[in-house]
């Protein structure tokens, strides 16, 4: 009987799925020296130089201190810098964090072979679009 209120439990369930998953994506992005988060951070600014910390905050769901305190840590391994444009705060690659994009590709794409591998490609995207989804419909709320 108690592991149905577990099983049943959408907010009990996507917790352990996300300590599952930050597992292994804490292991994969291991050999870059960052962890999963600040990479994908630099993945942002690799799609676009120069975003503002409000536009990376947007894009990656995340608060502006916690923008905030990745952008300095980032800044700190010189991978990126910040330049002011107005009252815009903007983030650069440096060339630094620029010779780290192919070890970070080549580290979310072994994160993905390492899941896919698990739960079969097909089924680890149908859940992935799915999740992703549902997030969108439960932040409307």
């Amino acid at each position: 009987m108690l592991d149905k209120y577990f099983t049943d439990c959408l907010y009990f369930t996507a917790n352990r799925l996300a300590r599952a998953i930050t597992r292994m994506a804490e292991e994969e992005f291991g050999p870059t020296g960052l962890s999963p988060a600040y990479a994908f951070l630099l993945m942002a600014v690799y799609e676009r130089d120069g975003l503002t910390q409000k536009e990376l905050g947007e894009v990656l769901h995340l608060t502006p201190s916690t923008v905030t305190r990745f952008v300095e840590k980032l800044e700190m391994k010189r991978l990126v810098v910040t330049r002011q444009d107005g009252r815009l705060s903007r983030v650069y690659l440096t060339d630094r964090g620029r010779a780290m994009r192919k070890q970070i590709e080549e580290c979310w794409t072994s994160l993905h072979e390492r899941y896919a591998k698990v739960l079969g490609r097909e089924e680890g995207d149908r859940l992935t679009r799915r999740l992703y989804e549902a997030s969108v419909e439960l932040e409307r709320a």
